[in-house]
C-alpha cells in the first residue's frame, strides 16, 4: 500500500468512529441549494459557505464549469432532490484560465479533431456569465430556478459576486 492510502484509511476510520448521528441524514440536502464549483484543492466548498454535512449538493470539476455532465447532476439535484437555487462558484488563479484547448491537448499528444472540450476560459466573469446562462437556457432547467454566479478568491477567501451572472440567473429565459 502506498503512504496516501494508509493516510487516507486512517482518517477514514477516525471519521466513521465519530460519525453519530450523521448516519440519520438524508440525501435531500437541508438548506436546498447546490454549488457548482471547480475540483482545485484550494477551494473547500463546506468551508467557504458555512455548510455542515447535508446542508447542501456540491458537484466539482475542472473550472467548475457548466458542463452537460455538471447540468446533469444539477437537475438530478433540483427534479429528484428538492433544490431550487444554484451557485455557480469559480475562482482567481484557475488552471484553466491558463491554458487553451490547445494547450491541454499539446499535452495528450491528441491530433487535431482527436480531441474534447477542455472547457477553458480567458477571461474569469465572462466565463461565470457564460456558464449561468448556459444552465438557465437549458430546455430542462425550469425558469424558477435561481442561479447565483460568484468569484471565490483564493487570495482571500471572499465570494465576490458577478451581478451580470446573478441578473441572468434571476431571469426568466
Amino acid at each position: 500500500m502506498s503512504k496516501i492510502l494508509d493516510e487516507l484509511l486512517a482518517s477514514n476510520k477516525a471519521y466513521a468512529d465519530k460519525f453519530g448521528t450523521k448516519r440519520d441524514l438524508q440525501a435531500t440536502p437541508i438548506k436546498k441549494f447546490a454549488i457548482l464549483t471547480c475540483m482545485d484543492a484550494r477551494l473547500d466548498p463546506a468551508k467557504f459557505a458555512g455548510l455542515s454535512e447535508g446542508d447542501a449538493h456540491v458537484i466539482r470539476n475542472a473550472g467548475g464549469r457548466a458542463s452537460d455532465d455538471a447540468i446533469r447532476s444539477l437537475l438530478i439535484s433540483h427534479k429528484l432532490l428538492g433544490t431550487h437555487e444554484w451557485f455557480v462558484i469559480h475562482h482567481t488563479d484557475c488552471g484553466l484560465e491558463k491554458f487553451s484547448n490547445k494547450d491541454i491537448d499539446e499535452k495528450f499528444n491528441l491530433e487535431p479533431g482527436n480531441s474534447i472540450d477542455w472547457l477553458t476560459f480567458s477571461d474569469n466573469e465572462k466565463s461565470v456569465i457564460e456558464d449561468v446562462l448556459y444552465i438557465k437556457k437549458h430546455p430542462l432547467v425550469p425558469n424558477s430556478i435561481l442561479v447565483y454566479g460568484y468569484i471565490y478568491h483564493c487570495k482571500t477567501g471572499k465570494m465576490i459576486e458577478v451581478r451580470e451572472a446573478t441578473k441572468v440567473g434571476a431571469r426568466q429565459i
